[in-house]
């Protein structure tokens, strides 16, 4: 018997990235290869009047200069929340108009890369310029209600939750905001396109291989079996490359055009201007309770940007619906349209902005009442869903706040604010629930079987970073008996089987549940061919010995993997989020000392990728506490911070030691494998806790993010 499952085993792709041997999509040479650049609107709302693109034309090297009014018509797309693939209800180069600042308004196509970034400088537009919408709180009488907010209804009540807050002994009403945030993954976005007669092949920075296979035969109107879609690695995205975004038609229709292979890689800025981000958050949070401390009401409601051509919604509310026990419960949100790239998925879309708001809402509940803040939140324990009034598949919650605590050592606080001091510096200590849902999608997965027992993986899944071809390596290699090295999972490409976007935290228990299935079915089938008992366990020489017996030179099998969305169980990860912040009190500097996260996600393929995603998370959430905010000019709607050097995100000073605790879980109702994912829960709650640190420190509740200096003075 091998095991494999659960142990801290090294990345399969880990000597192929320190070697460079691990391709990223920029990175596949093409015989005659260009390069395109785009040309990015200067203003945010408008049309354009003239074109003069002589000079960029007359350039050494420049091949083509493509804009609206030389781009083929493309047909529209769904966006992703209507069924489609698509991250924004918009198409490249299709008419005159601007819609946000930044906006591709043309491509230049060169031989070189510093010929077309020159030519796109050269290429003049003029403008017939309207008043952009950049500001959520000056448009606030254009706010309007969405269709849905994934999938809910926009409103959602339970019992009477206005009558039950009014009559409340105790009452908390505050505001909250969150600040757009952008992905910023270290590899921008990059797609290589080569025509060949009437066939596609993409080498694209994506989340969704079929995904982007299907967007592009739908706006291209030719068939999917046409399109071949790569990406086996990706370096960094948290949603950003999770749909469709317009930017990956440019080179495909400039392939066309050209007659030969090109390149478009966006710049650091693009990816501040055209791909989306997290969009901001106003949310009014209203919790009423009893004096013993039980909730009798919570109001959550707020409003979120969208785009003037889209619908997005950040889904902040979603958490709330589910994570205390209230009968009375009302959660109701609504969009402002901007001029601004549609929002789009950022790690923990919702959970991350919304748990921020009620996490801080439970934290002055708790002081209100003079209750330890766990035990605030253990009186309100949800034992079933109030949201869907089941039973949950598993939840190990108390055990998150109990083993959390302990290993944090949250027994050495002292509640009183300002209390605690290690010298000059004041130290304070907040703690905070993190949940994320354990979603799973349909998936399929093909096994086979070589003439040496050695066994090949096939599933279109991706790499993120997250260690997906490792913790699948070591799923076939348990199930089947197999040596890890013995064992192969090939990925990222639409000539294998189909896999759902890799995102919502589903890929594990999605491609997990279809490659078990298949490699269950491989097993099978040698020993039905061996003649051989189901339960009985095989080494490698003896499924070499059945093959070669029977003359086979490989066996295969391929297995389609359902959706776990049947309404029996609820089905969601949990997690315990603790830290203690050191704050200069003369300029208001804060500083994580030290943090703990306890964490129950059923049950962990690999301990030591599971704590890299994990802490990966929580430096976000760091960031999102302490640093991250997009910065838009208010008069001309252009993003001010579009770089790594104004827009801050933690770095290796600014993290202490993170001791992730993992609380194991059986749980045989989420999903084949037992698994939840565990890519997105590490960033909820951690600007809570953050923030309730900080006012154990200082007394200053501060309810804006994210907690800057200034703030704190």
């Amino acid at each position: 018997m091998v095991n494999t499952i659960g142990k801290p085993l090294n990345r399969v792709d880990g000597n192929l990235k320190v070697t460079g041997g691990a391709h990223y999509s920029a990175e596949f040479p093409q015989e005659n290869l260009v390069y395109a650049v785009g040309i990015p609107s200067t203003i945010a709302k408008g049309k354009i009047k003239s074109i003069d693109m002589s000079a960029a034309e007359n350039l050494p090297g420049v091949i083509k200069v493509i804009t609206h009014k030389n781009a083929p018509e493309l047909k529209p797309l769904k966006t992703f929340m209507k069924g489609g693939t698509a991250a924004e209800d918009y198409l490249p180069l299709q008419d005159n108009s601007i819609h946000y600042s930044g906006q591709h308004i043309g491509i230049v196509i060169a031989d070189t890369l510093e010929q077309a970034t020159y030519a796109a400088s050269l290429v003049q537009f003029t403008y017939e310029e309207e008043t952009p919408i950049v500001e959520m709180q000056k448009h606030r009488n254009q706010e309007f209600v969405p269709e849905t907010v994934f999938g809910k209804k926009p409103t959602v009540i339970r019992g009477n939750p206005q009558a039950a807050f009014n009559s409340a002994d105790v009452k908390v009403d505050e505001t909250y905001t969150t600040p757009t945030e952008n992905h910023n993954p270290i590899e921008p976005s990059a797609t290589i396109a080569i025509w060949e007669n009437d066939t596609l092949t993409v080498y694209t920075s994506t989340q969704n291989t079929y995904g982007t296979r299907k967007a592009l035969a739908t706006t291209l109107e030719i068939p999917e079996e046409n399109i071949r879609v790569v990406c086996q690695f990706i370096g960094g995205a948290f949603g950003c490359k999770g749909a469709f975004w317009s930017h990956m038609l440019l080179p495909v229709i400039a392939a066309r055009q050209v007659n030969c292979p090109v390149k478009l890689v966006l710049t650091r800025e693009d990816m501040f201007n055209v791909v989306g981000h997290r969009a901001e958050t106003e949310q009014n949070v209203k919790l009423g309770a009893t004096k013993e401390g039980k909730l009798t009401a919570i109001i959550h409601d707020g409003i979120s940007h969208t785009s003037i051509y889209d619908n997005f919604v950040e889904p902040f509310t979603v958490a709330t619906h589910m994570l205390y026990a209230c009968d009375n419960l009302q959660a109701s949100q609504r969009l402002i349209s901007l001029n601004r790239v549609t929002p789009t998925f950022m790690r923990a879309p919702g959970e991350a902005s919304g748990i921020f708001a009620i996490e801080s809402a439970m934290d002055e509940l708790a002081y209100a009442l003079k209750i330890d803040p766990i035990e605030l939140r253990l009186r309100n324990h949800a034992n079933t869903d109030p949201d869907e009034n089941l039973p949950w598949s598993s939840k190990s919650l108390k055990e998150c706040y109990q083993i959390g605590a302990e290993k944090f050592g949250w027994s050495k606080r002292n509640p009183e604010i300002g209390s605690m001091r290690d010298g000059r510096y004041l130290i304070g200590m907040g703690m905070a629930t993190a949940t994320y849902p354990a979603f799973t999608s349909p998936a399929s997965a093909k096994a086979k079987m070589l003439a040496d027992g050695s066994v090949v993986v096939q599933s279109s899944t991706h790499d993120m970073g997250g260690g997906t071809a490792t913790v699948m390596a070591q799923l076939i290699a348990e199930t089947l008996g197999l040596p890890f090295e013995k064992v192969c999972f090939e990925y990222g490409d639409t000539r294998l089987p189909r896999a759902p976007v890799s995102g919502g935290s589903m890929t594990v228990g999605s491609v997990g549940s279809a490659v078990y299935g298949a490699v269950k079915g491989l097993q099978a089938k040698v020993l039905e061919l061996g003649g051989l008992k189901e339960s009985q366990s095989l080494t490698i020489e003896d499924y070499a010995n059945i093959l070669q017996k029977n003359n086979q030179k490989q066996i295969e099998i391929e297995y389609d993997a359902k959706s776990n969305q049947e309404k029996e169980y609820s089905k969601h990860a949990f997690g315990a989020q603790f830290v203690e912040v050191r704050i200069d009190p003369d300029f208001g500097e804060v500083r994580i000392n030290r943090y703990t996260g306890a964490f129950a996600c059923g049950k962990i393929l690999n301990h030591k990728t599971a704590r890299s995603q994990f802490m990966g998370g929580i430096i976000m959430g760091i960031g999102m506490a302490l640093m991250e905010e997009t910065v838009v000019d208010p008069n001309l709607g252009r993003v001010m911070n579009a770089n790594l050097g104004e827009y801050h995100v933690p770095v290796n000073a600014d993290i202490p030691n993170i001791d992730i605790e993992m609380v194991e879980e059986t749980d045989s109702n989420v999903n084949a494998i037992g698994t939840k994912g565990i890519g997105e829960i590490g960033i909820t709650g951690v600007a809570a806790a953050v923030a309730n640190a900080v006012y154990h420190a200082t007394g200053k509740r501060i309810r804006n993010l994210p907690i800057t200096p200034d703030k704190v003075m």
